[in-house]
C-alpha cells in the first residue's frame, strides 16, 4: 500500500486529510513544520507528499527545494496544498518540482484523495 506525508501545521486539516487518507487504505504520517517534513521524506521515503506553504520554520518552498536537491528523494512526488494563490507562487512550486499545486480553498478533501490516488497510480505505471 502506497504511503504518504501530509506536511500541515493545520491540526484540523490535517487530521481530515489523515483520517480520509487512512480510510482509503493509504499508510499515512504526519510532519506539523518544515523541519520534520524534511527529515520524515528521507527517513520514511514516501510515495507522495502533501505539502502546505505556510510552516512554522522553514517554508514549504524549503522544503520541497531540499526534497528534490537530494538524490535519495528527489524522484517524490510532492503536491503542494496551500492557501497561497498568487500565480507566482504556483509558478514558483511548480518550478522547484511539484507535480500539482492544489489551493486548498478550490478542493474538498475528497477532490484532494482524488488528486493524490491519480498521481500515485501514475508514478506506479512508470
Amino acid at each position: 500500500m502506497a504511503s504518504i506525508l501530509v506536511v500541515e501545521d493545520d491540526k484540523f486539516l490535517r487530521e481530515l486529510i489523515v483520517q480520509k487518507l487512512l480510510k482509503e487504505g493509504y499508510e499515512v504520517s504526519e510532519a506539523v513544520d518544515g523541519e520534520a517534513g524534511v527529515k520524515k521524506v528521507k527517513e520514511e521515503n514516501p510515495n507522495l507528499v502533501l505539502l502546505d506553504l505556510i510552516l512554522p520554520g522553514i517554508d514549504g518552498f524549503e522544503v520541497l527545494r531540499q526534497v528534490k536537491s537530494d538524490v535519495s528523494t528527489a524522484k517524490t512526488p510532492v503536491i503542494i496544498l496551500s492557501n497561497l494563490g498568487q500565480q507566482e507562487d504556483v509558478e514558483k512550486g511548480i518550478k522547484l518540482g511539484a507535480v500539482d499545486y492544489l489551493i486548498k480553498a478550490h478542493f474538498t478533501p475528497g477532490e484532494i484523495i482524488e488528486k493524490i490516488r491519480t498521481i500515485i497510480e501514475n508514478a506506479a505505471a512508470k
